[in-house]
């Protein structure tokens, strides 16, 4: 770990924090919430050592990066923004995309409105979604889930936040990271301020250690960057009319675990599996599915991550 190499990058009228370590072809890790560049740190460690120069920034919100307060500056088009910033700014035309969770919805974006930055995809965990023409994101998941589904709980400002905060840090970022269910997450108000005196084991991908430097890192700055990726949802449904309908034009290769909740949302898996995945993503060259694995899928089976990223982006 003390070979990767830390800095500060000026990008889209923020300052990036990004890990980087090795070299030749550049490989761009995108993480999700609750998590930092921290997630991709078996990856970068193995994939260097295979040639290729790996680069993980914490994004907009998150760890070191500089996190705006208002959930207006956290649309796709700020992400990705920030992103193509990041690559203009190290002299980088083209790279392997790597993302997960959040970074996954982003990754999708970043192929959607510059495919000519991605020499081709591996994503993790959230499949391709086609922007609804006349429903917004909330709207669909309030219908699915009700009120208490997370994303839905998310969207008020200082009223989640408040609950983590009694929680305690650690506590969330063990819940969220631990758990198998894989149903989705319908937590009422006051939930999450009660899962401060539940206790949790920790499995044996994750280590104390881990969650003492993702915890320092959101104790000092708080969750709000990271929830108003959930708050901005709706306004990037709004700015992406002019998308509706367009496919994915990059190699991609989609890995899932088949407990992640992501992948037992009522419709994804024939989506994924009965064409309607392909049609949308029409380079679309492989979807694994882990057996036994659940949503942090680069962490918990990180050595099978590693092989499934090198073994397609090595076709290239």
């Amino acid at each position: 770990m003390e070979k990767i190499e830390h800095r500060i990058v000026p990008t889209n009228g923020i300052n990036m924090h990004i890990a980087s370590i090795g070299t030749g072809p550049v490989i761009l890790f995108l993480h999700g919430f609750p998590e930092l560049w921290y997630s991709w740190r078996h990856q970068l460690l193995h994939l260097s050592s295979l040639g290729y120069r790996c680069i993980a920034p914490d994004l907009r919100g998150f760890g070191e990066t500089d996190a705006p307060p208002s959930a207006a500056s956290y649309t796709a088009f700020h992400i990705i923004g920030d992103l193509v910033g990041l690559l203009d700014h190290l002299g980088i035309d083209q790279v392997f995309l790597v993302a997960h969770d959040w970074g996954a919805v982003m990754a999708w974006y970043f192929c959607l409105f510059r495919p000519d930055r991605v020499k081709a995809l591996v994503n993790m965990s959230v499949a391709f979604r086609p922007r609804h023409p006349v429903r917004k994101p909330l709207e669909s998941f309030r219908a699915m889930f009700g009120d208490d589904y997370y994303v839905c709980r998310f969207q008020e400002p200082g009223e989640i936040e408040e609950e983590f905060s009694h929680a305690g840090c650690e506590r969330i970022i063990k819940g969220f990271l631990v758990s198998r269910n894989p149903r989705p997450p319908c937590i009422p108000k006051g939930g999450f301020a009660a899962l401060r005196d539940t206790p949790v084991t920790l499995p044996s991908w994750l280590s104390e250690e881990d969650i003492s430097y993702v915890s320092s890192k959101f104790g000092k700055n708080g969750f709000t960057g990271g929830l108003n990726y959930y708050r901005a949802l709706d306004l990037t449904w709004e700015l992406t009319a002019a998308w509706s309908g367009v496919q994915i034009k990059v190699p991609v290769k989609f890995i899932v675990g088949d407990h992640d909740i992501t992948y037992n949302i009522p419709g994804v898996q024939d989506y994924i599996h009965q064409g309607g995945f392909k049609k949308d993503v029409p380079f679309l060259q492989e979807v694994v599915v882990m057996e036994g694995a659940a949503h942090f899928i680069n962490q918990e089976k990180a050595e099978e991550i590693n092989a499934h990223i090198y073994d397609f982006i090595n076709k290239f």
